[in-house]
């Protein structure tokens, strides 16, 4: 049996209403459009559903039965293309976002409250976790995207990296330290000082490595710190030497708590990127989400 749906949504307003032409009403068709579907039902079911009168009409045994199945489903379809049609207008959804502590404190943050100020309705869960976790997240499919800081070039088969911004790492010292201020210092140098970054297996500290790799041998950490925003207290105090974003420095640059060291070696410059899983469709918010993200780098 294959009845079209709509004799199955004209009988459940008839059945909601016990009138044709509250039905009528409710489906903005004509009376004897509702009759004439009601009488199709019936034909296909070879059952009769209504029993008219001059009040409206009332169920049978069998539509009675008949309905409360019936209304179970259609309220579900209902439901559910209300919901599809709230993720289309972008008045309800959810997007998981991977975020790492320097894009989210100096970069995201204004983006997501922008975009949360014209989208209240669309939930954001945000995860903060090591670089290489999250990246292992989005090829789950944990997360919908993430917003990452990665070195230049960085590229995986499996994921679409957008390059949005980059920034720049600079050597810091505190007071304790000022015999180093006005010279221009090899790393070579610097590698025999108390240095501070952050634990293995951390982007940040492949990256300090990396800036470091032609030193013989490897300079090992003094301080190992888990986060990038402990560095510059760290050093403030006088505990050692950090590399670490302008970004997380600037004030304490400003508030002359620390002061840049002048390095001959250029340090390459780290880039903020957008990485999707490939060949996988993010949700309407999420699209959503992202042209607004790019938009604000164009």
């Amino acid at each position: 049996m294959s009845v079209n749906f709509d004799f199955y949504r004209t009988f459940y307003y008839v059945g909601k209403y016990k009138n044709i032409t509250a039905a009528a009403k409710a489906l903005f068709v004509t009376q004897p459009t509702v009759t004439h579907a009601i009488q199709a039902l019936e034909r296909e079911l070879n059952c009769s559903l209504f029993i008219r009168s001059q009040k409206g009409v009332s169920f049978t045994p069998e539509g009675a039965a008949f309905y409360r199945q019936i209304a179970a489903a259609c309220e579900t379809i209902f439901e559910a293309e209300q919901n599809l049609e709230a993720a289309k207008n972008l008045s309800e959804g959810l997007i998981a976002i991977g975020a790492s502590e320097t894009t989210l404190h100096h970069y995201l943050m204004p983006i997501l409250a922008d975009f949360r100020r014209n989208h209240p309705g669309i939930r954001l869960k945000l995860f903060n976790a090591s670089t290489p976790a999250m990246l292992e997240e989005v090829l789950n499919g944990h997360m919908d995207f993430a917003v990452l800081v990665l070195n230049s070039g960085y590229c995986h088969d499996e994921l679409l990296v957008t390059r949005l911004t980059d920034f720049q790492d600079i050597m810091i010292a505190g007071p304790e330290f000022s015999f180093l201020c006005g010279r221009t210092l090899s790393l070579k140098e610097l590698s025999g000082l108390p240095l501070v970054s952050l634990e293995k297996n951390t982007l940040t500290r492949r990256h300090f490595e990396n800036v470091f790799k032609d030193c013989d041998p490897l300079p090992e950490p003094d301080i190992e710190l888990a986060t990038t925003d402990l560095i510059v207290p760290v050093v403030e105090n006088g505990l050692g030497i950090g590399l670490v974003p302008e970004p997380f420095a600037r004030e304490a640059l400003a508030g002359k708590r620390v002061f840049r060291l002048t390095i001959k070696e250029p340090v390459p410059r780290r880039e903020i990127c957008l990485i999707q899983k490939k060949k996988t469709s993010p949700s309407i918010a999420g699209k959503a989400f992202i042209q607004y993200l790019l938009s604000d780098n164009r």
